[in-house]
């Protein structure tokens, strides 16, 4: 699983969303915010490597991305202007939860994943429609490591699909919600049935929990930090871990901090709503959020 390096270092590419979004929450209610899993993970991905980025976007979003992006290490080559609204999604945040009220996808009706050929670097595919979602994988075959991600009312809308991603993985990143969707009861024996070298479980308030062939790791969530909007966080959390891991050099000894750089990426996307937090944030805001990560860790023993 070692990082196939580039021209100038390890690789790392997202396919996935773009997304604008109607959130509604404790904070209000908000209309075309921009977020999708691609962006949740090229921002905090960003603050340690440069990230390449493959999605679709029509004319409504594409000015509000190339902003949003701007100044970070985030190659847009892979970013396609699509004759079809920008997706939309809208979810009621309870208790610090999103509940999917639906989504207007039709932009995929329209576009199919092209990742560069023969890329053999480290890729994410983050939720989107599963079918896409499926041939991104397939495109991305020769990854050296392949996570993934799920929506639950994409996996229940398209189970087979879904089941199908899984088998491609070789990282798997779910909510508690989103893993009985799948099927799972207890997270070893739904690691070693799909062939996943790993599973993150993302409790929420309670943290990450990754589950190896080697054993269980974990980084508590920092409940002293404001929770504002949770969108995203899960994508913000795979971004930050797969970034510092990779750059780390992959191996097993690097994933607990690879964890948590995950968790305090997630922290930081909280704590506003959408993308504003981590637009603003800095590599050295980062590392002081892993350092309370660390101490939080550290607090349980």
């Amino acid at each position: 699983m070692e990082p196939a390096a580039g021209p100038d270092g390890p690789r790392l590419l997202v396919a996935g969303s773009v997304a604008l979004d109607t959130l509604d929450g404790p904070f209000g209610h908000v209309e075309g915010e921009l977020g999708g899993s691609a962006l949740y993970f090229s921002l905090a991905a960003s603050l340690l490597l440069p990230v390449e980025l493959v999605a679709p976007v029509g004319e409504d979003g594409l000015d509000l991305v190339r902003a949003a992006l701007a100044g970070r290490p985030i190659d847009l080559s892979g970013l396609t202007l699509v004759d079809a609204p920008t997706y939309r999604w809208q979810a009621n945040q309870v208790q610090g939860r999103n509940q999917d009220l639906g989504s207007r996808d039709s932009i995929y009706d329209s576009w199919r994943p092209q990742p560069p050929a023969g890329f053999d670097g480290w890729a994410f595919v983050g939720s989107m429609r599963p079918d896409r979602q499926v041939e991104a994988a397939e495109a991305l075959a020769g990854a050296r490591l392949l996570g993934a991600d799920a929506m639950r009312s994409y996996v229940l809308r398209q189970p087979a699909e879904a089941v199908r991603l899984l088998d491609l993985s070789t990282w798997y990143f779910c909510n508690h919600e989103e893993f009985t969707a799948l099927g799972g009861s207890d997270p070893e024996g739904f690691r070693a049935a799909h062939g996943l070298a790993g599973l993150c479980v993302k409790p929420g308030p309670d943290g990450v929990t990754a589950c190896t062939a080697e054993g269980l790791l974990a980084a508590p969530a920092l409940s002293r930090r404001p929770v504002v909007d949770t969108t995203g966080a899960g994508d913000a959390l795979a971004g930050g871990m797969l970034a510092y891991w990779l750059r780390a050099g992959g191996g097993p000894e690097h994933l607990q901090d690879a964890l948590l750089h995950g968790v305090a990426c997630a922290s930081i996307a909280i704590e506003e709503l959408g993308l504003k937090a981590l637009r603003r944030a800095t590599r050295a805001d980062l590392e002081e959020r892993v350092g309370e990560v660390r101490a939080a860790l550290a607090g349980q023993g």
